[in-house]
């Protein structure tokens, strides 16, 4: 099936009051090929309602249990489309982002899911992986998805995920006819993302990437990810666990200990 701009909705998950959002709404009106934005939150307000309508945006109010599965298991279930991207409210996407995954997508013979690289925004600046060892790690690790004809297999990309969690939740499209009905795990603060790629490594069908950092991932003392980062123990043990998915408990526990450092560069200095 060949899909267009029309098959896609960027379902923005927003929460509280981010400084950053309408920067992400305006990243998202900016692109090549327009799609619909729907904003999917589970703490509705002024604040959220104001901007909505300034940018004549449907709101979706998750009413039900909370938490960061449950508000993108939402999120997903409320955009009406064959392909979602779960855009985050902090970060950015460059104006070529869709146009790419439509094409990449377009050549897959059952992709699941389509990602890029991505950059960190930092400061307002943006620092990318010649200056960032945790990006140039996860490229590295994805490296072998450069080669199309091995987006479908489960071994290889089973092995990328045993070594780390190299890919960035907010610069995946799914691709929701190849795919289960809820994709994240409420039993995980940190690793949801990485679960619900190793349940989907098992399954048929392609993770499609694009080796180019077209969206921009912002880190700062606020950010989801760094608040999860701080907490070291609970981070390093849903690490071990998702390890554990693919390797002994001794092989395991040496690699989450080796991976862990990196972790430090989500912190702001």
């Amino acid at each position: 099936m060949q899909y267009s701009a029309t098959d896609h909705v960027f379902a923005l998950c927003a929460y509280g009051e981010s400084p950053y959002l309408e920067e992400c709404i305006a990243s998202l009106e900016r692109q090549a090929q327009p799609s619909r934005i729907i904003l999917c939150t589970a703490t509705p307000g002024a604040y959220l309602d104001d901007i909505a309508r300034r940018h004549g945006l449907r709101v979706c109010v998750n009413r039900g249990p909370h938490g960061i599965a449950e508000d993108w298991n939402f999120a997903y279930a409320q955009a009406d489309a064959p392909l979602v991207t779960l855009a985050h409210q902090d970060d950015v996407y460059e104006p070529d982002y869709l146009a790419r995954v439509l094409e990449r997508v377009n050549r897959a013979k059952r992709p699941m899911i389509c990602f890029t690289d991505y950059y960190e925004l930092r400061d307002g600046e943006k620092a990318y992986a010649d200056t960032i060892r945790n990006l140039r790690i996860k490229e590295l690790a994805l490296s072998p998805l450069r080669i199309a004809t091995l987006e479908d297999s489960r071994w290889v990309r089973r092995r990328i995920l045993s070594v780390c969690d190299p890919i960035c939740c907010p610069a995946v499209t799914y691709v929701r006819p190849n795919l289960p009905e809820v994709l994240f795990e409420s039993h995980f603060a940190s690793d949801l993302d990485w679960q619900a790629w190793e349940k989907l490594s098992r399954l048929k069908g392609g993770f499609c990437y694009i080796h180019a950092p077209l969206m921009g991932h912002r880190i700062h003392e606020a950010s989801a990810t760094t608040r999860v980062i701080g907490d070291n123990n609970g981070r390093s043990a849903e690490d071990l666990e998702m390890y554990m998915k693919f390797w002994p408990r001794p092989i395991a526990r040496w690699i989450n200990k080796a991976y862990s450092a990196g972790q430090d560069s989500n912190r702001m200095r």
